[in-house]
């Protein structure tokens, strides 16, 4: 079997492996659920700010470039999810395999019998990061009664559908650039990049100027992974979209997987 895991994965096995890993990691942070309180506390912080801008901006107009205000705490609350999901499943698993290289210990990860990529993406979870997902689910459920055209099972069914695809594509962008640490061994900073390319994504990126718009959806696509599943459930949501949806999550699948593959190349090569 080869180092970079490219041998053909079953699906049990996979299922298997992040069943196991995320026992674990639920077992390890059990043992300190004050963290679950404190995640709350924060989270509800950060919301907060982003809320008190929707209220002050709406203090003084009706509308934002189509949105209405409860169309808009509705995608804040969509943001608030995705962002729950990144913290909870992407960042500490990607923070953690940088350190690895960093360290020169990920050769732990690429003994194993199991592809590199899978477990990688599993052995880490920060489960009380989850928090942030009860809170933009309570957001959006107050946003719901205020919505101009309600909420029916098509929304919801779409909205489930491209929060799906927005994970996966959230995922796929932070594998992508995580792989540079293969080439340049040091990536300082990086909790912070996470932070900083997550809050422009914050509101629905048709409120923003064309060639930001084009940025959120094309280079740091973050903006089309909260955007697309708030059109969705404020019936906001068009073909068009969708199908870029679509698009931006296999390029950036198929992007993220061949540069892993030509990093652990280069890490194997380095190793040597």
């Amino acid at each position: 079997m080869s180092r970079d895991g490219s041998q053909q994965t079953r699906v049990p096995h996979v299922i298997t492996v992040a069943a196991v890993h995320l026992r674990v990691n639920v077992l390890h942070e059990l043992q300190y659920r004050s963290n679950f309180f404190l995640q709350i506390l924060q989270t509800v912080l950060t919301t907060t700010n982003g809320v008190l801008i929707v209220l002050l901006v709406y203090s003084k107009v009706d509308e934002l470039n189509g949105w209405q205000r409860s169309e808009l705490l509705a995608a804040i609350g969509v943001f608030t999810i995705v962002g729950g999901i990144m913290s909870a499943f992407i960042q500490p698993a990607i923070t953690t395999m940088i350190d690895d290289v960093e360290e020169g210990t990920f050769d732990f990860v690429l003994t194993k019998p199991v592809d590199a990529q899978l477990l990688m993406s599993v052995r880490r979870v920060e489960v009380w990061q989850l928090a942030d997902v009860v809170v933009g689910i309570v957001i959006i459920a107050v946003a719901v009664p205020s919505l101009p055209a309600g909420l029916g099972i098509g929304e919801i069914l779409s909205f489930l559908a491209l929060l799906g695809a927005g994970a996966v594509i959230a995922y796929s962008m932070w594998v992508a650039i995580a792989c540079a640490v293969f080439w340049v061994v040091r990536l300082p900073y990086m909790g912070n990049f996470f932070f900083y390319i997550a809050r422009a994504a914050q509101f629905p990126i048709s409120i923003y100027p064309t060639w930001l718009r084009v940025s959120l959806t094309t280079l740091v696509p973050l903006g089309i992974a909260v955007s697309a599943p708030a059109q969705a459930i404020t019936s906001r949501l068009t073909w068009t979209t969708v199908a870029t949806v679509l698009a931006v999550t296999i390029v950036f699948v198929v992007l993220s997987r061949a540069l892993w593959k030509k990093g652990l190349r280069r890490y194997t090569g380095a190793s040597a």
